[in-house]
């Protein structure tokens, strides 16, 4: 654990999924869906349980603020990010706290955060259902955060991809690391330094790079 000084918002997280990991309702609280663009650009095939099929399953989708970033206001990113399915998405219209959307609506949600720099998650109840698929950030998200406080890296399921560089084409503009939430790459002098096992996989250094070299492939594909 690298926190100094305790967060009630995070530790009641915490503490919720350690409940629920111990009684075997879920495997982990969330897993990193890979953009559509950082993908589909390069004819990849996204994963099963890639953002764009999530939200087509659902039999209805609501669209309600981040708790996260309307909690800690620490950064200008989207409020309204935040995708609820079915039950409990019905529940929070219900209570006047979320709208439902389209589909279409919700597909435009996920290309604006990518734009923003968000990392996609989808959230899991004790069922192991989806329930939510949240845009977040690193200063803000409880699950990043939890992550990368506490060194809970067993609480989040990275993406089935990873990004791959091409040495030649790259031109050293730095514009994937500022991209990049976990500081898994970094340029130290003419060479940009990658760290696998930081990566989450959710292909936000790919839209940004102005010369395509950056592509994802499955990690068995490596």
């Amino acid at each position: 654990m690298v926190q100094t000084q305790p967060d009630p918002f995070l530790e009641k997280r915490v503490k919720a999924y350690d409940q629920w990991l111990e009684k075997g309702k879920i495997s982990f609280s969330s897993r990193v869906i890979p953009v559509a663009e950082s993908i589909d650009a390069k004819k990849w095939v996204l994963p099963t349980d890639r953002a764009v099929e999530i939200v087509n399953s659902a039999d209805s989708i609501a669209l309600q603020p981040c708790e996260c970033r309307s909690h800690y206001q620490r950064c200008d990113h989207p409020l309204d990010t935040c995708l609820l399915f079915d039950q409990v998405g019905g529940r929070l219209v219900a209570r006047g706290k979320a709208r439902h959307i389209t589909p279409k609506e919700a597909a435009e949600v996920l290309k604006q955060a990518n734009k923003s720099g968000l990392v996609h998650l989808s959230l899991y109840m004790p069922d192991h259902q989806i329930f939510a698929l949240c845009s977040c950030c690193s200063c803000c998200c409880h699950d990043l955060q939890i992550v990368k406080q506490y060194n809970r890296k067993d609480l989040m399921m990275r993406s089935d991809f990873v990004p791959v560089t091409d040495r030649d084409e790259c031109i050293l503009c730095g514009e994937c690391v500022d991209r990049c939430v976990v500081a898994a790459r970094e340029i130290a002098g003419d060479e940009l330094q990658f760290d696998p096992d930081r990566c989450l996989g959710c292909g936000l250094c790919i839209t940004p790079c102005p010369v395509d070299a950056i592509t994802m492939v499955r990690h068995n594909q490596e």
